[in-house]
């Protein structure tokens, strides 16, 4: 038995020797370099000791920022045949390694200006060599840039060390892990997907469509994480990328290009790291009071259907800020339900008396918002169309077009579709106009502008590589509709919202939301994927997140039936009642799904969430401008307060708003009663409904009653938004 355990350990600690790191991928010092070395670049420190790099900060002696592993390569490359399959807008990348160069050798150190530059050669499993340079150049007080540059056609390959325990937070709009530690994570914007993992129903909607997507998934991936020891780094290119951290003490980023620039960034805790990204990524603008101050309504059907809805709500005193009216356009039947005509323009038969509805809306105080994506559908068979965009793009030149020539019709699964190339200054501006004619003169003060990722990689374009332009694509989306709003007078009245993103697209969105979860409870693309979506994007600069009411997504089809219940509607609102905005969607099938409209109590339910909602509008108010100032989520995990607390590491059910509300909404159906852990050292939280308190201590699980319309919440003793939410609830009669 003793040699049996001897063979199993030895077995082990050559399983995890290879793990870590090939034997190939050696570090040799060579030519007229020291095996040793110190430099200073303004205030960090750039060091070879032990056959290690090291990146540190004069703030942060002692703790590396970044570090290579001892005698093992810091920067690789790759030749291989890389393939993106695309199914229905949604994207995998598949990769054929021909040749890895991980052989690192390290000849030559110089300083040329402000910037340290290493070069050497890279000795390729082919026995070629590949010549590179790294330079190393502070860009501000708290960021370091690393450029990796070698010959086409090899790809740049960056390799750093990581503690095997340490957890990886970020990487955009995540649903399913929040933690990607020991993961492969591919960054190119996608659709989510249908299912998304969970079974059969991935397998069917692949089966039927290739619409079933994965875990990674996303239609905001972002080449940018930090960890729980406090280490961050992001890259600044555009071209897809691939994250390997499966290996227990190192990772690996492959960027499908010959140049890899990356910034490392010193900070003293999670919400300084945040603040340092979001210099480079932008910071999204403080929304306009309207819309902090009530439920935006998603509606569809004409102006009576609308009213309607409208009036029933006001008699419950429900504080509302917008309809949202996605069928501004008209809706045609399709195989997965009810679709938009995408041509941009007013249906005035299903919306005959479009100003009038308009005005008697703004004169209660609600806004109307709209539709808008970048495609376009030729409306030649749409009855009563005056205005053809599809056409008048086409014969202009202003779509993308097919490799070998011609309009590229992309799938929507139910139709194909046309996308306008934003690379074509022309075209971008032929858009801008038509936009300005056709959406905002009816009148409204938003709209969602979806899509976004559905820009096929092998496209022709105007001016630029589809490859390269596919993630940059929802940022000139996103900063189109900026430019077209700040074209108006009163720009600053204005909203859109985004579901695609990509690592600069919070500098000109001025909201995002999850896109199309799916009617369920589960995590893998459900209410509890929503949750998980709104903390993983918050470490990546997407601070004003929201989700569809209730989901988008349902399923019709007897065997894998999807439907949208009662209580998922309701519990879904508890928890959008402590997001940015609040905001329903009838989803995909809206007769089929349970609406907030079907019942006295799902009006009432509604309404006094809406009531809870605009109850800490002032907080919500003073956490926008914040996001404007430092980069930082409204929503928060709560490793952004409480890093030095290892329990909180692993908590993605429930979030702080802010600093001082405490949140976990129930995310399983059938039940009343829900666990919540109280950080260590955060002090004394009351709870919302019953005013009881709780010591957090050292840190604490409690457990407290959740019925339906009261989601268990806490604030903080003696804060002002407890006594903020306190007086408003009773204000609008929902407490004693």
């Amino acid at each position: 038995m003793k040699q049996i355990a001897i063979h199993l350990t030895l077995a082990y600690l050559i399983v995890q020797l290879i793990a870590c790191a090939p034997a190939s991928d050696r570090l040799e010092v060579g030519g007229d370099l020291a095996p040793a070395f110190e430099m200073e670049l303004d205030l960090f420190t750039i060091s070879l000791e032990e056959g290690a790099l090291r990146i540190q900060h004069d703030a942060h002696p002692g703790r590396d920022l970044w570090s290579s592993v001892p005698n093992r390569a810091f920067v690789s490359a790759s030749t291989g045949n890389l393939e993106v399959v695309e199914r229905a807008q949604h994207l995998y990348l598949e990769d054929r390694i021909e040749a890895r160069c991980d052989q690192q050798s390290l000849e030559r150190l110089e300083t040329i200006d402000t910037a340290l530059v290493l070069t050497g050669t890279l000795r390729c499993d082919d026995d070629t060599s590949v010549p590179y340079t790294l330079t190393l150049e502070a860009i501000d007080d708290a960021q370091i840039e690393l450029l990796l540059e070698l010959p086409p056609p090899y790809r740049a390959e960056l390799i750093w060390s990581e503690e095997p325990d340490a957890r990886i937070f970020g990487f955009g709009a995540q649903y399913t892990h929040l933690d990607l530690q020991g993961r492969r994570v591919p960054v190119i914007v996608s659709e989510q997907g249908v299912g998304r993992g969970l079974q059969p129903l991935t397998f069917a909607a692949e089966l039927q469509s290739g619409a079933g997507g994965t875990w990674h998934n996303s239609y905001a991936p972002i080449p940018q994480f930090m960890t729980s020891d406090l280490r961050a780094m992001y890259l600044t290119n555009s071209a897809p990328s691939m994250f390997d951290l499966r290996h227990p003490h190192l990772g690996r980023a492959t960027v499908f290009d010959s140049n890899l620039t990356a910034r490392v960034l010193a900070g003293r805790d999670p919400t300084e790291l945040i603040e340092i990204y979001t210099r480079y990524a932008g910071r999204m603008r403080p929304l306009p009071s309207w819309i902090l101050s009530g439920a935006v309504v998603g509606l569809q059907g004409g102006p009576a259907k609308v009213e309607a809805v409208v009036a029933q709500l006001t008699t419950l005193d429900t504080p509302l800020a917008a309809v949202w009216l996605q069928d501004w356009v008209g809706q045609r039947t399709v195989g997965s339900g009810e679709r938009l005509w995408w041509n941009w323009e007013l249906d005035r038969e299903r919306y005959l008396d479009w100003e009038g509805m308009v005005d008697r809306l703004r004169s209660s105080g609600i806004e109307v918002l709209t539709y808008v994506n970048p495609f376009l559908v030729d409306a030649a068979e749409k009855p009563g169309s005056s205005r053809n965009l599809f056409q008048e793009a086409a014969e202009q030149g202003f779509l993308v077009e097919r490799p070998e020539g011609g309009i590229y019709l992309v799938d929507q699964i139910d139709f194909p579709a046309a996308l306008i190339d934003l690379s074509h200054p022309e075209a971008r501006s032929w858009l801008i106009e038509a936009l300005e004619e056709q959406l905002l003169s009816s009148d409204i003060r938003g709209w969602m502008a979806d899509f976004g990722e559905g820009l096929p990689t092998d496209a022709k374009l105007a001016d630029g590589d589809a490859f390269l332009w596919h993630n940059h694509y929802p940022e000139a989306w996103a900063e189109l509709n900026r430019e077209l709003i700040e074209r108006q007078e009163d720009s600053d009245q204005y909203v859109f919202f985004m579901r695609s993103g990509y690592t600069r697209s919070p500098r000109s969105a001025t909201l995002f939301w999850l896109g199309d979860q799916l009617v369920s409870w589960d995590r893998f693309d459900g209410i509890k994927s929503a949750v998980t979506g709104l903390l993983s994007s918050g470490f990546s600069g997407f601070s004003l997140q929201h989700a569809d009411i209730g989901g988008f997504t349902s399923i019709g089809n007897p065997l894998l039936r999807y439907r949208r219940s009662d209580e998922l509607l309701a519990r879904w609102a508890e928890l959008a009642a402590f997001t940015t905005i609040f905001r329903t969607h009838e989803g995909l099938r809206p007769a089929e799904n349970a609406q907030i409209y079907d019942s006295s109590e799902s009006l009432e339910h509604f309404s006094a969430m809406a009531k809870l909602y605009a109850a800490w509008e002032g907080e919500r108010s003073r956490l926008v401008t914040e996001a404007a100032t430092l980069g930082l989520p409204v929503v928060r995990h709560l490793f952004l307060h409480y890093s030095g607390d290892p329990e909180v590491l692993d908590l993605d059910r429930q979030f702080l708003v802010g600093r001082d509300l405490l949140v976990a909404p129930v995310l399983d159906p059938g039940r009343d009663r829900i666990e919540v852990y109280l950080p260590a050292g955060s002090g004394t939280w009351i709870h919302l409904w019953s005013g009881q308190a709780f010591e957090a201590g050292q840190g604490s699980w409690i457990e407290v009653e959740a019925p339906l319309g009261r989601p268990a919440a806490f604030y903080r003793q003696n804060s002002a938004v407890g006594r903020e939410l306190v007086d408003g609830l009773r204000r609008a009669d929902l407490m004693d």
